[in-house]
C-alpha cells in the first residue's frame, strides 16, 4: 500500500537554458534568503538548475502521517537537500505547525487577519472558509495565464483529464488558485461481501438491488457465522456525516432509484439541480426503512459515522459494506485477524427495477497551490513542479524516481530486491510527502488505469506498473477493475465553489429539515409523502433561489 501511494517518474528527455532577471522572492518580511541575487544581478537557468540558486518561501502544516527519519525535519530532509542541488531551488519554510485540530488554519488566519505578508506559494489541502478568506484577500495572483505559459505538456495534459477541477479556485472567470491533482475514482465505492458467508449459505453474486436483498436476508436468519444466534446484519451503513461518503457509503442505493442526494448534479438539459429533492430520493428513502425493519441493516445507522459502521464489518458482525477498493489494506484487512477464515471480496455495485444504476465520484484535486501577487518570478514553481511533473508522475526505466521517491526512505533494496517504505532497513519515512504538493506529482488516470490492467492479467511493463504489481494485493487490484468497469455510473457533484448569497442565509436551516425529514421517514414517524412537502419546503425556503445562483455561477465557469 505505501508503494501503491508514491507516484512515479518519466526521465528528463531535455534541459531548458533561459535567463530571468531578479530573484524569485518579492514583498517584504517574506523571508527570502540572501542567495537570491540582487534586482541587479541576472538568474540563470541552466540544464534546469538555477546557479546561484533561488529561494521559495512557504508554509506548511504537518500531518501525523508525515514521518521523518536520521533527526530531520520538514525544514530539513532528503528533499529540501535534493530541490537544492538537481533544481538550485532553496526551499526555506516562514513557519510550520504540527496539523492537528486545524492548527494550520487557525495559525493561516491569524497571519490573515493581522496582514502579514504571505510567503511565495501556499500548498494546502482544502478549508473552505480559510480558502475563500485567502482567495478574498488580493494577497494572492491570477495563476491561469502563469499555468498556460509555463506549465510543462505532461502538467498540461495531467489538468486536462477534468478542466472541472478549476472551478473551485475561480473568481470571476479567472483563476486564482492551481489544483493539486489526485487519482481519479479514488474513493469511489464498490460493494465489499463476505466471501465466506456466500460460499456457506450457496449464494449467488447480486446484480440488482432485489439480488442483494436476498443475501441481505440469508445473512441475517441463516446464522452465517455459526453461533447459534441472530447477531448479524446484512450490510452495515453509517449516514451520520452523509449517503454518499468516503466508506460505507450508501448513494448507490439512491443510484439504483437514478438519484443522487448530498450533492449538486447536471441534469440532462444541461444545468445543475440538487440531489435530494429529486424523486429517486424517495424510493431510495423507502427502501432504507424496509432494510431497517427486516433487521437488514443496524438500527442506529443514522447514527454512526464511517468508521463506526466500518467496526461492523470488521468485526465480524455484518456481511457488506460498500467503500473505495482500497479498504482492503484498511481497515478491511483488521477482519481476518479478528475472525479465523474470514475471506470478502469485491462486487459490483447493483442496479435498480429500472435498469439504473449510480455511484458517488472522487474529486480529482486534493488541495490548491496560491501564488503570492509579489513574488517577481513565479515560474520558478513551475520549474519546480514541471520537474515532477516530467519526472516523476509516471516511471519509466533508467529514471530517477524508477523505483521511488529516496533511496533509503520510501524504497531500498535488500539482496538485491526491491523493498517498499514498510521493509527499508532501520526504517523507511515517506519522503514523497515532504514536497511542496504533498505527493510529488498525479496524473489522475494512471492509477487505476493500471490497476484495472493488471487486473485483466496483463503483464506489467513499464516501473510504474511494477511497482504497483509488486505491492498491491490481487483483491486490491479486482476492485479497481470493478471502479473503472462501472465508470458511468459515477456521478460527480459539479457545484464545486463557495457559498452562494442564499446557501449562508439558508443552508443551515434546509440541511436540517432535509435529515429531520429524512430520518423521521426511514425510522416510520412519517410517511413517504412528507417527502413531497419536504421538496416543496425546500424550493419555497431559499432551495430555488440557491439553485439560480448555482446555475448562474456554473454558467460562468463552464
Amino acid at each position: 500500500m505505501k508503494a501503491i501511494k508514491q507516484c512515479a517518474a518519466v526521465l528528463l528527455t531535455s534541459a531548458l537554458t533561459f535567463t530571468l532577471v531578479s530573484g524569485c522572492s518579492g514583498g517584504k518580511n517574506n523571508g527570502s534568503e540572501a542567495s537570491n541575487p540582487p534586482a541587479q544581478e541576472t538568474l540563470k537557468l541552466v540544464n534546469g538548475k538555477y546557479d546561484p540558486p533561488v529561494t521559495i518561501t512557504t508554509i506548511r502544516g504537518v500531518n501525523p502521517d508525515v514521518t521523518f527519519k536520521n533527526g530531520e525535519t520538514i525544514e530539513n530532509n532528503v528533499h529540501t537537500r535534493w530541490a537544492e542541488e538537481r533544481l538550485g531551488i532553496k526551499i526555506k519554510y516562514n513557519w510550520t505547525v504540527t496539523n492537528t485540530n486545524d492548527a494550520f488554519a487557525t495559525k493561516l488566519r491569524l497571519a490573515l487577519a493581522s496582514d502579514e505578508e504571505m510567503p511565495d506559494i501556499i500548498a494546502m489541502r482544502e478549508d473552505s472558509d480559510i480558502l475563500d478568506a485567502l482567495l478574498d484577500s488580493g494577497k494572492f495572483m491570477e495563476v491561469g495565464e502563469l499555468f498556460d505559459k509555463y506549465a510543462s505538456e505532461t502538467w498540461k495534459n495531467a489538468m486536462n483529464e477534468d478542466p472541472t477541477v478549476w472551478y473551485r479556485y475561480m473568481k470571476d472567470g479567472k483563476k486564482y488558485g492551481i489544483p493539486i491533482l489526485d487519482y481519479a475514482y479514488n474513493s469511489d465505492p464498490v460493494l465489499w461481501i463476505r466471501e465466506d458467508w456466500m460460499k456457506k449459505l450457496n449464494l449467488q453474486a447480486p446484480k440488482t438491488i432485489e439480488d442483494v436483498e436476498k443475501i441481505m436476508d440469508a445473512f441475517v436468519n441463516q446464522d452465517p457465522d455459526g453461533n447459534g444466534q441472530k447477531d448479524t446484519w446484512g450490510l452495515t451503513l453509517g449516514t451520520k456525516n452523509a449517503f454518499n461518503t468516503w466508506m460505507s457509503d450508501v448513494s448507490w442505493l439512491f443510484g439504483a432509484y437514478g438519484a443522487m442526494p448530498n450533492q449538486w448534479n447536471l441534469n440532462s438539459e444541461g444545468n445543475l439541480e440538487f440531489g435530494s429533492v429529486q424523486p429517486g430520493v424517495k424510493e431510495g428513502l423507502v427502501k432504507l426503512k424496509e432494510w431497517k425493519e427486516k433487521g437488514y441493516i443496524p438500527t442506529e445507522f443514522s447514527l454512526w459515522d464511517e468508521s463506526k459502521a466500518t467496526e461492523a464489518f470488521v468485526s465480524g458482525k455484518a456481511g457488506m459494506i460498500a467503500g473505495p477498493h482500497w479498504m482492503v489494506a484498511w481497515p478491511l484487512g483488521d477482519l481476518s485477524k479478528n475472525v479465523k477464515g474470514a475471506e470478502f471480496k469485491a462486487y459490483p455495485l447493483p442496479t435498480g427495477p429500472d435498469g439504473k444504476g449510480g455511484r458517488h465520484t472522487t474529486f480529482v484535486r486534493n488541495g490548491v497551490v496560491l501564488i503570492n501577487k509579489n513574488m517577481k518570478h513565479p515560474e520558478v514553481f513551475f520549474t519546480y513542479q514541471n520537474y515532477w511533473f516530467d519526472n516523476y508522475a509516471e516511471r519509466k526505466a533508467g529514471s530517477e524516481f524508477e523505483f521511488g521517491t529516496f533511496q533509503g526512505y520510501d524504497y531500498d533494496f535488500v539482496d538485491g530486491k526491491w523493498v517498499d517504505e514498510a521493509k527499508v532497513p532501520g526504517g523507511g519515512a515517506p519522503a514523497y510527502k515532504y514536497t511542496l504538493t504533498f505527493d510529488g506529482a498525479r496524473i489522475p488516470s494512471l492509477n487505476m488505469k493500471t490497476m484495472s490492467k493488471l487486473a485483466n492479467g496483463e503483464p506489467p511493463t513499464t516501473p510504474f506498473e511494477k511497482i504497483i504489481a509488486e505491492g498491491t494485493p490481487k483483491t486490491m487490484l479486482d476492485a479497481a477493475k470493478i471502479v473503472m468497469d462501472q465508470k458511468d455510473l459515477a456521478v460527480p457533484n459539479m457545484f464545486q465553489t463557495r457559498q452562494t448569497p442564499t446557501m449562508k442565509k439558508r443552508q443551515e436551516y434546509l440541511g436540517k429539515l432535509e435529515k429531520d425529514v429524512f430520518s423521521k421517514i426511514i425510522y416510520g414517524k412519517v410517511g413517504p409523502e412528507q417527502f413531497d412537502k419536504f421538496v416543496e419546503e425546500w424550493k419555497s425556503s431559499g432551495g430555488d433561489d440557491m439553485t439560480k445562483e448555482v446555475n448562474e455561477w456554473y454558467q460562468s465557469v463552464k
